[in-house]
């Protein structure tokens, strides 16, 4: 899955240690959304889902 760089960004603010989870989970949303790059709008929209 593509990223933006400003989704990148806003992806490092996460700790490290949980990031590749909300990645995957980020990932899977946009992919239900029938979306194919991951924006900084589509991490919002992900990040407010699911908490």
């Amino acid at each position: 899955m593509d990223w933006t760089a400003e989704a990148e960004a806003r992806l490092k603010e996460i700790p490290f240690f949980v990031r590749p989870a909300a990645r995957k989970k980020i990932e899977k949303f946009a992919q239900d959304q029938g979306i194919t790059q991951i924006t900084e709008a589509t991490y919002e929209a992900a990040k407010k889902q699911f908490g």
